[in-house]
């Protein structure tokens, strides 16, 4: 007798695991820690998954690490050099370069624009000669080795609407995000771990407000099988990876078989891809039991990397930490690593936060591009770090008031810098107005940039698409133009 055969269409699978004392959220955690010696291993050179026409092309970049500074660093401060604001210092921002730009309720009723030159001076770096805050000087010792986008520029003026342009081409939640675009259109090289990872760090003084929204790294209309995988900064670094206690782990395995023939079944009755889903991610969340434990383990790692990341590293969940994690991802065939880290949002701490932001992320960063390279792997990967706009270069607030002042929203231009495979090194893309305000030269929109990722992974923005309520949509919706200017 077969009694799931039998009783399938009797006894739901939510009822089953009611009766049985446990939920389906248990039975998610004994696929991830059942025990299958066909599932153990590492990595493979070989794509899982993705669509027979990918890539459209030969692609120059493998993976993607994505360093998203939640909340906007100012560009006026660390990478728009502008000499000449130092002689307007508290002047008002000529009618001419605001334009009819609207500002956010945080500075719409100040009664003047004063103009706010960069807090530290500028130097130059590298051989060639990029010029970049003092606060940087990790970030100049690679200068010679990124792209620096001055002419960055972007429609949302608030920050949830901003980031989610950035990530999935919308200002609206409900897109799928890049990195689920990528898992769906290239598939994954790695089996044993997701092809999309997401991990959030915060100031540690937890000055800026800003929130991670789950659809940043959401899988939107795409099957869930492609969102990005969460890795926390404390407990288990994925949801129920620990052993749980009460049953052994060939009865785990078990129970993983038995739920597998159960979505089976249902899968046959109604045809619900989503079950499909929900198969392979409970096999890829037992597979992660043996991979994560490793991956997070950093005893083997040499004390002179170690210390490269900088003293932070040591520190779960800080930038730094996620940094060193991030390298090691790529090591074994993640392709989209998307880290987020909040606490730019400078709006009347700018004296004495930005330095501090500085610190927590430029170091690291620098780091990971070295240690990259050092391992070869800069030759088909792309690092990129930056906001999700910029900063107004007038004034917020009493700009006198040495301790507390800032600078608002600013999107219409802003700095982004890449560095990897494809990219023109040592370089400084799109040139902005007089005052870091608009946009003079060389203008890369958030959808040209998008076009432009895509691009260096060999596929053609305008031909990857998912067809949902009627409509083929695309990462860059309809617009965008790769930035060629970038390209090496």
């Amino acid at each position: 007798m077969n009694p799931i055969a039998d009783h399938h269409r009797l006894l739901t699978r939510r009822a089953l695991f009611s009766r049985a004392g446990t939920g389906i959220g248990t039975m998610a955690l004994a696929s991830m820690l059942a025990s299958d010696s066909r599932a153990a291993g590492s990595t493979t050179a070989a794509s899982l998954g993705g669509l027979d026409s990918l890539p459209h092309f030969t692609p120059k970049v493998k993976r993607i690490i994505y360093l998203l500074q939640s909340g906007a660093p100012s560009q006026v401060d660390l990478f728009d050099y502008k000499p000449n604001l130092e002689k307007l210092r508290g002047q008002e921002l000529p009618p001419s370069a605001r334009g009819n730009q609207r500002l956010t309720t945080m500075t719409a009723g100040q009664k003047q624009l004063q103009l706010l030159p960069a807090i530290a001076p500028f130097r130059q770096y590298g051989k060639s000669g990029m010029w970049l805050s003092e606060m940087l000087p990790h970030t100049g010792s690679i200068a010679d080795e990124i792209c620096l986008i001055n002419s960055m520029h972007t429609g949302a003026i608030n920050h949830a609407p901003a980031v989610t342009f950035l990530f999935t081409g919308s200002e609206m939640p409900g897109r799928p995000s890049m990195g689920a675009w990528l898992s769906y259109g290239l598939g994954s090289a790695s089996r044993d771990l997701p092809s999309f990872v997401a991990m959030t760090s915060v100031d540690r003084e937890g000055t800026c407000g800003q929130l991670f929204f789950e659809w940043y790294w959401g899988s939107g209309f795409l099957p869930t099988k492609h969102q990005g995988v969460k890795f926390r900064s404390g407990g288990d670094p994925v949801m129920y990876i620990s052993n749980p206690t009460g049953l052994s782990r060939s009865l785990r395995r078990d129970l993983l078989n038995d739920v597998a023939k159960l979505n089976e079944l249902k899968y046959a009755e109604v045809g619900d891809p989503e079950i499909q889903t929900r198969i392979s991610q409970y096999e890829m969340a037992y597979r992660m039991q043996t991979s994560v434990p490793d991956l997070v383990d950093l005893s083997k790692e040499p004390k002179h990397i170690i210390d490269m990341y900088g003293p932070e590293v040591h520190r779960r969940g800080s930038f730094a930490y996620n940094c060193l994690i991030a390298r090691r991802l790529a090591e074994r065939g993640v392709q989209f690593i998307q880290l987020m880290h909040a606490g730019w949002d400078q709006h009347q701490n700018l004296p004495t936060q930005l330095i501090e932001q500085c610190r927590d992320t430029d170091q690291p960063a620098a780091a990971l591009v070295k240690d990259l390279t050092q391992r070869g792997l800069m030759e088909d990967t792309l690092v990129i770090y930056g906001g999700e706009f910029g900063r107004t270069v007038f004034c917020q607030g009493d700009m006198n008031n040495k301790q507390k002042h800032g600078r608002d929203h600013h999107p219409r231009n802003y700095s982004t810098w890449v560095a990897g495979a494809g990219i023109k090194p040592g370089t400084v893309y799109g040139q902005s107005d007089d005052f870091s305000y608009n946009v003079a030269a060389d203008g890369v929109h958030v959808h040209d940039f998008q076009a432009t990722l895509l691009h260096l992974l060999g596929i053609d923005h305008t031909k990857l698409t998912f067809r949902f309520q009627g409509r083929d949509y695309r990462l860059t919706d309809v617009h965008g133009e790769v930035v060629r200017g970038v390209l090496g």
